[in-house]
């Protein structure tokens, strides 16, 4: 990962904690009922998330009581507006972007000397099968102090109120409390330290629960889409719900997101995008096995393209130049059917987002999109991390250049 990070693309907006702010987070560990870090730095997202304790942990999700309880921690301000680099829910960055939009000021101040523990109630004690997902619909945000603070600050203004009161101000042991508390939480008398909760409203998202869920219900007809092959068959099995169910992997899925004005796909237009480019360099490089030039080279150079593209056998040629051969094919005859000359992931690749939807659902079904055809490196970046990361241990040294290059030239 030493290049990815040198060129910016790893992780490169975590904030670092140590000192005081790793026995806070402790603390907001404990407060949630999770056990605390051993470590004495590390670094978290906007949410609070930590790859370094999670990698202590063996357990990417440790801020989750199960799929339906997840938790987040703010420890610093700088927390504000960092991305969620593990999202539970594809709406986990905008509920931080709602939480510091609400109560900014006050998150500031608290932070100073505390730290905050956050729920993320969908009012679901635990899902128990697939389709529970479809319960999520307003979430309740709400917020609890370590130590106890806004507690605690109550306690101080009893016992100043009882201090003015008659001649208690002569009670040595009265004040002996109330400097005891003054030492070890500072003044908190004039201090905003009320979080109350709020409300967070979901239409169509994507949850990590059951291994990766979509649930599409702003459209014709809701549409479940299960990344897992277990959820799936058991999600098929219900009788109740009215939805449309489907495995990621399933063809018969882009028909009805077609159908449903969901998603579109204009091959002449497409062939004219750099991602169409991205996509037919990429289906080169699955070739390129015994290359005498680095991948890097190739993808990026016309000539090499060219020379290397007919070094390949007929069959793999064919398929990187499926979608042209499909369209000069089409400018002499209606007859011929795109399934039958492009290869199917290369044709699902060249699908996008409707032009009607909003950007958030653009966002979403994009991110669906990639997980169905992960051919666009840059896609594949920008919507799923996680498996660009995985992806990327696998690849050639070389076609890693041509990918961080790719990546950094439209960022």
């Amino acid at each position: 990962m030493n290049k990815l990070k040198k060129a910016n693309l790893y992780r490169s907006e975590l904030i670092p904690v140590s000192g005081k702010l790793v026995e806070r987070y402790n603390k907001c560990l404990v407060t949630l009922g999770f056990a605390e870090t051993k470590l004495e730095s590390f670094s978290i997202d906007g949410i609070g998330w930590s790859p370094e304790v999670a990698e202590e942990k063996n357990d990417i999700q440790y801020l989750n009581h199960g799929d339906a309880n997840p938790h987040g921690i703010i420890i610093s301000p700088l927390q504000k507006g960092k991305p969620v680099y593990l999202p539970f829910h594809s709406f986990d960055r905008e509920m931080m972007k709602h939480v510091f939009r609400t109560h900014g000021a006050k998150i500031n101040d608290i932070t100073r000397d505390s730290a905050i523990c956050i729920d993320f109630d969908q009012d679901i004690d635990v899902f128990y099968e697939p389709l529970d997902v479809l319960k999520y619909k307003d979430l309740s945000i709400s917020f609890r102090l370590i130590d106890d603070l806004d507690r605690i600050q109550k306690e101080q203004l009893e016992l100043v109120t009882k201090f003015k009161t008659n001649h208690n101000f002569i009670d040595e042991a009265l004040q002996a409390q109330i400097l005891k508390s003054a030492k070890t939480y500072g003044d908190l008398r004039g201090r905003d330290l009320k979080l109350h909760s709020i409300r967070f409203s979901t239409d169509s998202f994507y949850t990590r629960a059951f291994d990766g869920v979509y649930v599409l219900r702003d459209f014709i007809k809701p549409i479940v889409v299960f990344e897992s092959k277990e959820a799936y068959k058991e999600a098929i099995k219900d009788t109740i719900h009215d939805v449309l169910i489907y495995h990621v992997a399933q063809p018969e899925l882009m028909d009805k997101l077609k159908d449903h004005l969901i998603i579109q796909c204009n091959l002449e237009e497409m062939i004219k995008t750099s991602r169409y480019d991205r996509v037919k360099k990429n289906e080169l490089s699955k070739f390129l096995t015994d290359a005498e030039h680095p991948i890097r080279d190739i993808l990026s150079d016309k000539v090499l393209f060219k020379s290397y593209l007919n070094k390949i056998d007929i069959k793999s040629r064919k398929q990187v130049m499926g979608v042209e051969i499909y369209l000069e094919k089409l400018e002499r005859s209606n007859a011929y059917k795109v399934n039958d000359i492009v290869e199917q992931s290369m044709y699902f690749a060249m699908h996008e987002p409707h032009s009607s939807l909003s950007l958030d659902h653009r966002d979403l079904i994009s991110k669906l999109l990639i997980n169905v055809a992960p051919n666009d490196v840059l896609l594949l970046y920008w919507y799923d991390k996680e498996q660009f990361y995985k992806n990327y241990e696998t690849w050639d040294d070389s076609f890693r250049d041509w990918v961080i290059e790719t990546i950094s030239n439209n960022i």
